[in-house]
């Protein structure tokens, strides 16, 4: 069940309140609007005002009415409304945690791995979700993806054969409208060389009603598509995300979801046993669990890489192989991603190798030798 809506939305009427347009329009973005919604604490007021010129705030009602409008430690809140951690910045954090600007050969493309690129294609999200990764960028109209840009971006992947794999990104490509997003992907998939294009988008999450059966439509025409969804707490898994996620499914998609791991919000084994078989009923399949890049401001969110290893164990074993995402640390610097696995295995003595499962017990396994 959902929660009831906020008394400020009680009285929108039920397809007014469907309509992702009027979402997208009556976004909280401005203080007076945020006060209204939530009992706000004096160090969240201190926190909009000093970190609005650097990074705005947007929520659309429909992801407002997750939030607990009376709890500073909602997990909804903490990733929508800026907290006074966002004003600290450390030495070792980046304005560009992964170099995506220093590996972009024209405006637009990341190309960091042979066959990958990543193509900017918007700088807008329904929501500015607070731990976010581009903040030097989204939500900032002067990187707004134009036209001609779209345009240069698929004519480099058109001229470069080494490309398979095309992940449409920014800001939040499902936030284009249903006509641009067909030119792109019709575009993309007439190229030869390209085997594959996947979108990231939170819009499942921030703003379900935006999986219309129009964009499903779109989709299907393009599949298979690959999409990676952001949910992050099993509070952002609603009937209307079910409906979204199992129209993205019907449409042909191919559906994985990226969570980012964040302290206070979803650094507990159970919570994410939790979300990850709600995402199995769905046909989304954990993909990704992220270790908090080192993005400025959003250290107060990210935990040891030990709360990582140790959810990573809690799975494995205890819930179906299908539920267990990589954990992954993408490296700064445009190192690239790599995985971390608990440690299972124990000591060798010659061949004799020794293993510990996931209840903690021993084995020993012989290993051939090499050549």
């Amino acid at each position: 069940m959902n929660p009831p809506r906020p008394e400020r939305w009680a009285h929108v009427p039920e397809h007014t309140w469907n309509d992702w347009t009027w979402q997208q329009q009556n976004r909280l973005t401005r203080l007076p609007e945020l006060e209204a919604a939530f009992r706000l604490t004096p160090e969240e007021r201190r926190a909009f005002e000093a970190s609005a010129a650097s990074f705005r705030v947007s929520i659309t009602p429909y992801y407002a009415s997750l939030i607990d409008p009376d709890d500073p430690s909602c997990p909804i809140r903490q990733q929508a409304i800026p907290q006074l951690g966002e004003l600290e910045v450390f030495d070792f954090e980046h304005r560009d945690p992964l170099a995506e600007e220093q590996h972009m050969p024209v405006p637009g493309i990341t190309h960091r791995y042979p066959d990958r690129v990543l193509f900017y294609v918007i700088h807008h999200c329904p929501v500015y979700c607070r731990h976010c990764t581009r903040k030097r960028k989204v939500s900032d109209p002067t990187t707004a993806a134009a036209l001609r840009q779209i345009e240069e971006g698929i004519a480099y992947i058109a001229r470069t054969p080494a490309v398979r794999d095309v992940l449409l990104s920014g800001g939040d490509p499902l936030s284009l409208s249903d006509a641009r997003l067909d030119m792109i992907l019709e575009r993309l998939l007439a190229i030869e060389h390209v085997d594959l294009v996947r979108i990231g988008t939170r819009n499942p999450v921030t703003l379900p009603q935006r999986i219309t059966p129009a964009l499903a439509e779109v989709l299907r025409r393009h599949r298979p598509v690959y999409v990676h969804t952001h949910f992050n707490h099993p509070r952002e898994c609603t009937p209307e995300a079910a409906r979204a996620l199992n129209l993205l499914a019907d449409a042909g998609c191919v559906l994985g979801n990226q969570m980012v791991l964040l302290r206070g919000v979803n650094d507990d084994p159970e919570l994410v046993v939790t979300l990850n078989r709600w995402l199995l009923r769905q046909r989304c399949r954990p993909y990704y669990m992220f270790q908090c890049d080192m993005a400025q401001g959003i250290t107060h969110l990210r935990t040891p890489l030990s709360t990582g290893l140790k959810i990573i164990d809690r799975l494995r074993g205890h819930c179906s192989g299908m539920a267990v995402p990589h954990f992954v640390v993408d490296l700064p610097g445009g190192g690239g991603k790599i995985s971390l696995l608990p440690e299972y295995l124990q000591g060798r003595d010659g061949p004799w190798v020794t293993f510990r499962n996931y209840q903690g017990d021993l084995y020993r396994f012989y290993d051939v030798p090499e050549g």
